[in-house]
Order: C-alpha cells, then sequence, then structure tokens
C-alpha cells in the first residue's frame, strides 16, 4: 500500500514523529505501516527487542562486539570498515534491526573527550573516508545506518545543554567534512542530530545545520532523528527539519505537535514533510530477517581485523617473539580484557577471548602471569607489583599489559588527563628494571601518555580496544603470526597541554568555546612545530618499505595526482599506508594549517614486491571555506604536496602552481590599501589612474610597511583636495562581478 502524508490524519502524522520506546517508530498495520527498529551500535548491535533503555545498563541480546571505531580508524583501511559493516549489518537482519545507529564520525578534538572510543579519528578525511565505507557496506545488507551526532559534539561533559561556539569556517573544513562525505557518497538511511547546542542553538532546532547545510547543501534525503532525548520544542524541531524525535514520550509528544499545527506555531507543511521521511524508513524493513548467523565465523573475523588495527610504535627488535621464547605475561588486562567502550554501545558478546586464553596456539612453553594490579583497586598493591617482577626476572621478555578501565573512560563523562593509573606506571617501571627485555601491550579508548616510561621499554604495541576477540589478536600480532599494519588516526601528546583545544575544554557556564580553530590534533603540532610523542599516521612494521619516484601533475586548474611507487624491502609480506598531506601556507592571505592529510591509500606487498599507488587530489585538496563567498574557493599560487609516512616525516615534497578559481575580490573604500595595490585588476593601474605624488610616495615598500592595512577611505580622505571621489568609484566598479573579466 502506498501510503503519502496527505492520506493521513493530523493525529497520525504527530505520532509519526515521535518514536515509541527506545527502539521503534510508530506502526499503523491497519494502513500497512510497519514499525522501524532501531538499536545501537557501531561496532556491535544492543539489541533488547521490546522495552529495554537507552543507557546502556540493563542485558541486550548477544552480538558479537567487533573492534569499535577508535581501532578501525586505525586500520587505515576502508575494507576493514567494510567488512565490519557486513556482518554487524547480518547481524542486524538476524535479530529483525532495521537501522544500526552508526557509525560515531565526530572529530577527536580533544584526547580527553570520554567518548572517543567511538569515533574514527581527529583528521575529516580519514573519518569520513572509513564512515563511508562502513555506511555502504552495512546499508548493502538491507540495513540503514543513522550516522551520528551530527554535529560539534566533541565531548561529554555538559552535552545536553552545552553550546559549541565555533566559527563557520572551522565547521566547514573539520567538523563538517566526514558527514558531508558519507551523505553524498553513500546516502545513509538517517542522521542523528547531537544534543549541543552550535553556536547558541540546538542542533536539534538548526535550520541552518539541518535544512539549509544538510539538505540544501548536501543533497541529504534521508531522515533526521534526535540523540535520545535531544528534543526540547517539538515544533521548533520540526519547523527546523527534525524528523523523528527519539526515545518515545509515553504519547505525551503527539497531542503536543497537534496542538502546535492547530495554533499556528508549526506549518503543517513542515510536519508533512517529515512524515514523508519517516515514511522513507520503510524501505529498511529488512526483507530477509532472522537468518543464521555463524557467531564463530563472526568471531574469527573479528579477531582479523582486529589484528589490522594493531598500531605497533615502538620495537627494538624484541618483536615479534617466537614460538621458544620465554615470557612472563603481567597485567590484569592480560587475563581480564578490555576491548569495548562503556555506555550506550555496550554489547552483550556471544564470547571474550583473552590474551592468556588464545597463548596456547603459539607457544608451547607454560607461560607465567602475574596480575601486577587489580581493577577495582581492592587488592594488596605493593604485594602485586613484587610478584610481578619477581616473575619478570625469571624470563627472556616481560609483557606487560596496561591501559584505562571503563570506570577511567566512558560515555557521559570526560577524562582529566591522558595519564595511565599511578600504580600501572610503577609496575612498568619496576618491570623493566628487572627483565631483559619489556614490550607494553595497551588497552585504552582515548590515547594515553607514555612518557613516563617509555624510554625504559623495548617495545610498545597500542592495541586501544579491539573487540570481543582482542586477546587472540594481540597474540597474533606479537608472536608475528600478523605483521602489524595500523598507523595512529590521532596524535599521542608528549603533553597534554601540546593540544591547543587544551586551552578551552570542556568550557565553562554552558559555552565551550572552538578557540583553536583548524588547529585540531597534527595540524596544531605540525603548525606549531611541536613534536609529537608519536605523530599522527605512525605505525611500525615487521618488514621495511621504501617510497621513490614520487611525482605530482597538475591534472587541472584545481586538481593534481600524486604518483609514488613503494617497494617492500624486507622479509616479508606487510603493508603500507601511503599518505599524502597538502602545504598551503604560503599561498594568499588565508590562516592554514601547516600539513593536511589530503590522500591516503593502504597497500599490501609481498618481499621485494613493488607498486606504483596514483593517488588523485580533487579541488577539495586545495580548497578552503571562503567566509565572504560562502563557498569553498581554491587560490591561485603555490601548494606544497608532501609524501609522509606520517604526519611529521614527510620524506618528498613537490611545489605546484594551480590557477585556480581565478576569483576576483570586489574592492570598496573599507579594502585596504595593501589590498587596492595587488589588486589584479586595479593594482596594475592605480598609481596611473590616481594621479598623485602622495599616493606614490605611501605605496613605497618602507611606507607601504607601515599604513598598508589604512582603509582605503582614509587614503582617499586624505586626497580629497587633488583626486575626485569618482575616481575611486569607477576603479570599484571595474572589480565589481558584473564587470570584471577573471584572468
Amino acid at each position: 500500500m502506498n501510503i503519502s502524508a496527505s492520506d493521513l490524519s493530523l493525529e497520525q502524522k504527530s505520532h509519526l514523529v515521535s518514536g515509541v520506546g527506545p527502539w521503534y517508530t510508530f506502526g499503523i498495520p491497519e494502513l500497512g505501516i510497519d514499525p522501524v527498529i532501531v538499536s545501537d551500535g557501531p561496532h556491535g548491535l544492543r539489541y533488547q527487542g521490546e522495552g529495554g533503555e537507552n543507557f546502556g545498563l540493563t542485558e541486550s541480546a548477544k552480538s558479537t562486539c567487533f573492534p569499535p571505531a577508535v581501532a578501525i580508524g586505525s586500520s587505515w583501511d576502508p575494507s576493514v570498515a567494510e567488512r565490519v559493516a557486513t556482518a554487524i549489518g547480518q547481524e542486524a537482519r538476524a535479530l529483525g534491526v532495521n537501522i544500526v545507529l552508526g557509525p560515531g564520525v565526530n572529530i577527536k578534538r580533544s584526547p580527553l573527550c570520554g567518548r572517543n572510543f567511538e569515533y574514527l579519528s581527529e583528521d575529516p578525511l580519514l573519518s569520513g573516508v572509513l564512515g563511508a565505507a562502513y555506511v555502504g557496506a552495512i546499508q548493502a545488507e538491507g540495513v540503514g545506518c543513522s550516522v551520528k551526532h551530527f554535529a560539534a559534539n566533541n565531548q561529554e561533559h555538559d552535552r545536553m545543554r552545552v553550546s559549541s561556539d565555533v566559527d563557520e569556517r572551522t565547521l566547514r573544513e573539520i567538523y563538517f567534512p566526514a558527514f558531508e562525505r558519507i551523505v553524498k557518497g553513500a546516502r545513509p538511511a538517517t542522521l542523528m542530530c547531537s544534543y549541543n547546542r552550535i553556536n547558541g542553538v540546538f542542533a536539534s532546532e538548526n535550520r541552518w545545520l539541518l535544512t539549509e547545510v544538510l539538505r540544501g547543501e548536501w543533497g541529504f534525503g534521508g531522515a533526521v532523528m534526535s540523540d535520545w532525548g535531544a528534543v526540547h520544542d517539538n515544533a521548533a524541531a520540526l519547523s527546523a527539519g527534525l524528523d523523528l524525535e527519539m526515545p518515545g514520550t509515553d504519547g505525551r509528544t503527539p497531542p503536543l505537535i497537534a496542538d502546535a499545527v492547530r495554533n499556528g506555531t508549526l506549518d503543517e507543511a513542515d510536519l508533512d514533510v517529515s512524515v514523508e521521511r519517516i515514511l522513507g524508513l520503510q524501505a529498511w524493513r529488512a526483507e530477509a530477517t532472522h537468518v543464521e548467523i555463524d557467531v564463530d565465523a563472526h568471531h574469527r573475523l573479528a579477531r582479523e581485523v582486529a589484528a589490522e588495527c594493531a598500531v605497533l610504535l615502538k620495537n627494538d627488535g624484541t618483536l615479534p617473539l617466537s614460538a621458544t621464547t620465554k615470557v612472563a605475561v603481567i597485567g590484569e588486562f592480560a587475563r581480564t580484557p578490555r576491548f569495548q567502550g562503556g555506555g550506550s554501545s555496550h554489547v552483550a558478546v556471544t564470547r571474550s577471548e583473552s590474551f592468556l586464553d588464545a597463548l596456547p596456539e603459539l607457544t608451547d612453553l607454560d607461560v607465567a602471569f602475574a596480575p601486577g594490579f587489580d581493577l577495582d583497586g581492592s587488592g594488596d598493591a605493593s604485594a602485586l607489583q613484587d610478584a610481578a617482577v619477581e616473575l619478570a626476572s625469571d624470563a627472556e621478555v616481560a609483557i606487560i599489559f596496561a591501559g584505562l578501565g571503563e570506570s577511567d573512560e566512558s560515555e557521559g563523562f570526560d577524562r582529566t588527563s591522558i595519564e595511565l593509573p599511578g600504580a600501572q606506571v610503577e609496575l612498568i617501571r619496576a618491570v623493566a628494571a628487572v627483565a631483559p627485555r619489556t614490550v607494553v601491550v595497551l588497552s585504552n579508548g582515548g590515547v594515553v601518555s607514555v612518557e613516563e616510561w617509555h624510554d625504559d621499554v623495548a617495545a610498545i604495541l597500542e592495541g586501544f580496544l579491539l573487540g570481543q576477540a582482542s586477546g587472540g589478536a594481540i597474540a597474533d600480532v606479537l608472536f608475528g603470526v600478523v605483521n602489524p599494519s595500523g598507523r595512529l588516526a590521532e596524535t599521542i601528546p608528549r603533553s597534554l597541554v601540546d593540544h591547543p583545544s587544551t586551552q578551552n575544554f570542556p568550557g565553562e557556564r554552558g559555552h565551550v568555546v572552538y578557540g583553536e580553530r583548524l588547529l585540531v590534533g597534527y595540524r596544531a603540532l605540525t603548525t606549531l612545530e611541536t613534536p609529537a610523542r608519536y605523530p599522527f599516521g605512525h605505525g611500525l612494521s615487521y618488514t621495511t618499505f621504501e617510497l621513490s619516484d614520487f611525482t605530482v601533475e597538475i591534472t587541472g586548474a584545481d586538481s593534481a595526482v600524486a604518483v609514488v611507487k613503494v617497494t617492500n624491502t624486507g622479509p616479508r609480506e606487510g603493508a603500507h599506508v601511503v599518505q599524502i598531506y597538502v602545504d598551503a601556507t604560503s599561498n594568499g592571505d588565508i590562516q592554514r594549517p601547516a600539513r593536511e592529510l589530503r590522500a591516503f591509500e593502504k597497500v599490501t606487498l609481498g618481499a621485494g614486491e613493488s607498486t606504483v599507488v596514483s593517488l588523485p587530489l580533487d579541488r577539495r585538496a586545495f580548497a578552503f571555506w571562503d567566509i565572504d563567498e560562502s563557498d569553498w574557493v581554491v587560490e591561485a599560487g603555490s601548494y606544497a604536496v608532501q609524501l609522509g609516512r606520517d604526519s611529521e616525516t614527510i620524506v618528498a615534497e613537490q611545489t605546484i602552481s594551480l590557477t585556480g578559481d581565478g576569483i576576483v575580490r570586489e574592492l570598496t573604500l573599507w579594502s585596504t590599501l595593501d589590498e587596492w595595490l595587488t589588486h589584479p585588476v586595479v593594482g596594475p593601474v592605480m598609481l596611473d589612474e590616481i594621479d598623485s605624488d602622495r599616493l606614490r610616495y605611501v605605496a613605497q615598500p618602507h611606507i607601504l610597511r607601515g599604513i598598508g592595512t589604512l582603509p582605503m577611505r582614509k587614503i582617499a580622505d586624505s586626497l580629497r583636495d587633488t583626486v575626485a571621489p569618482e575616481t575611486f568609484d569607477a576603479l570599484m566598479a571595474r572589480t565589481r562581478r558584473d564587470e570584471v573579466i577573471a584572468p
């Protein structure tokens, strides 16, 4: 039955835009409108069926917990995101779930955000590419996505009401692009608006955000649902472009919406538009539900992809371990793995595999274990450490599993530091002092500092959170079954204060100022020349790669292609991530970060094998958001295209000149003297057509240096006795868009 808004009563329409309980939309069975079932989450389903709650406090159906976004981001591999999403889509169909609430693509503005484990990266390109791959794969299974949280939701503190005060250029260049790429390239079923206000206006009531940008500019055709409890004024939200309030309000909302239509607060035409979008979600009602899932196969998949996400930060040759290496395993996380985050995305797993569980597959030796610390602080810390130290002194290699517990980081609150718990730091240093070699394996949702013990250990493997098969994946990497290929999707700083966001995080009295603007993550550290402990894009391998024959070819006024030969010069198969950055700081008067990721590709090569990688750089690789033009602009000028092993290690660079968009700025009397003299149309003729010795004098470089920023009206006023105002008017007229012919 083909139903439209015009076939429904006001009361029926008012019910359709409000959910029923935590996980269902409203259904009208007699009209063939079925409830649409939604479920967390991005790395595994938290399906509760009828009833349940939305805080992650009660039990849900068993599902596979795949590596969370923090790990997927570290893969730098769209195929990893696709494989995980495909499996989640299959499990969703098996449970009858129509829309999965994910992925989360908010930018990691600060390492302190308690929900960073659910987000992919500090970089919008990396987040967008991986997010689009995830959405495309899961929707190919007939299950819709709800991309979240739109927008500028980068902290947990005061998240229900805080105003993210951020300028438009920063929104456009940092916080919007991942959503934009996914909307345009993957066409998600829904987007989820965030809790926070944006420059004082709640995201759920922000017409500029939900209608003008999302739909008008990006062409989004799906529905916008609220984060759970993000709606405060239903009429204002529907008018702004929100379509579905979640969760349901036990029937309180529909009468309010109907009354708003009757009293003129809400235009019924706006309600009808939202109703049509909700009706459009019927397409995501799964046709083939209750398919059989091979939970063992999905666990194996979780182990495979997790191993591709782990990042080898440091290695003096200790890794990989051999099957005959006498190891001591230390740290409670080796026995009780931390593999997912707390809050609404918490998955009731089909099984859990610890490192100790997986060890018998990889070594014939009896492996000694000591917990070293406990997870709740109830044990004797000194005795636990002493036992671990004694164990380590009798081993060839001590492997310490350290990290953060769910009580240290979770949805709902932010961290206050990036330090490991003090007992773990003491344990690492004490063990490293007696063990011949020490390897540290980290499990954490947000980055942690390694400064206090970094130089004491031989190797560091950053696992972040790797899902339910984390133990096996870590074992595979440590023993060389898998060659590590993960790369950092976020910077590990030497100090928290190296992040400019720290000065304005988490804000005060209901406002958080994004004062660092574009200088987020590695963009800040490279621009401010602050070395990271481990930079964005860093990651080691058990083989080596040579990058050669780097060239950049201009393919248009605003585009190019970068080409590089990659050779595996080591003893075994491995994967390398080619990273292309652009430095546009020498071009124009617009402030830009010193380095921005503009293209990447992960390639797998056998020992001695080579390949040539070509990476297109489209106009967005060189563009900035011009607030005067309200559009993306590529300026004419020079751009340094850089080949990096990471954001700090640039191995080759080529500068190209682009003609860009040829935009000619209109001059006014408020334009500066500098802007008049350097204008492509007026500058070359200005001194000839304004016959003034005084102007020629002040235009001399040594004079201009001091007064070049004066508005032209001040100069014109000083010349009023010798130069007619019409002279300036005529010159300004030549710069108007309808008069000028762009060069």
